[in-house]
């Protein structure tokens, strides 16, 4: 990724009042523009009754990006949400603000500042948690190499995600992707020049821990 990117750890609602207005936030962490979608018309359903449900979200390392005013003046609504995602640095999230009118004229400014509070309280209720880019590999050796190899894999900054016992040991592997390349000759080296790695998957999105430690899921 070419800047660090983050999204919200767990999903939440949190609801605050704006001059007796109700405004009802609730934020996910998706994968794409389609789970956010399908998150977005699930809480529509939910507030159908609402007077406007305003959305919002950004994915694809923040190149995707889609909002709606959902009724309320143009730019009062939908953009400020939109905007505070991206002040947040926030990547693969959908959020949809749920207003409930209560009888008193906001404004133009007041909407502005009422949506994009309600989103920010969501985004903190929620927290955060930065995303990386990771591999994951697949390396292959006999059980003589198999107690150096898991020595050395033991101190690195990985996922082991599964080993298989056979005839052969089978180790899959999640690695930060700027990281791949030494861990990758580190290994073969370990194996006498013999390359048995394969790459099974790649772009994959992982998180990092506040210790800068890969995650899959965020904690």
């Amino acid at each position: 990724m070419s800047k660090d990117f983050y999204t919200v750890k767990k999903q939440v609602e949190v609801e605050m009042e704006e001059r007796k207005s109700i405004f009802i936030c609730n934020i996910k962490r998706v994968t794409n523009e389609e789970e956010a979608m399908n998150f977005i018309n699930e809480i529509k359903i939910k507030y159908k009754d609402a007077t406007h449900n305003v959305y919002a979200y950004i994915t694809n390392n923040g190149i995707s990006m889609r909002y709606s005013d959902d009724g309320e003046p143009q730019g009062t609504a939908g953009p400020p949400v939109l905007e505070v995602l991206k002040r947040e640095n926030l990547n693969n999230v959908a959020v949809v603000v749920t207003r409930y009118f209560g009888g008193i004229l906001l404004g133009a400014g007041g909407l502005v500042r009422a949506y994009s509070a309600s989103c920010k309280q969501g985004v903190d209720a929620a927290g955060k948690v930065k995303e990386s880019e990771a591999i994951v590999f697949e390396l292959k050796c006999d059980y003589e190499k198999y107690g150096k190899i898991n020595n050395y894999l033991s101190k690195r900054n990985i996922i082991i995600k599964n080993v298989e016992f056979t005839e052969i040991v089978t180790i899959e592997i999640m690695a930060f992707f700027n990281e791949f390349q030494k861990i990758r000759q580190d290994l073969i080296e370990m194996l006498n020049g013999n390359d048995i790695i394969n790459i099974k998957e790649e772009n994959v999105t992982c998180f990092v821990d506040d210790e800068g430690k890969i995650m899959e899921v965020p904690s």
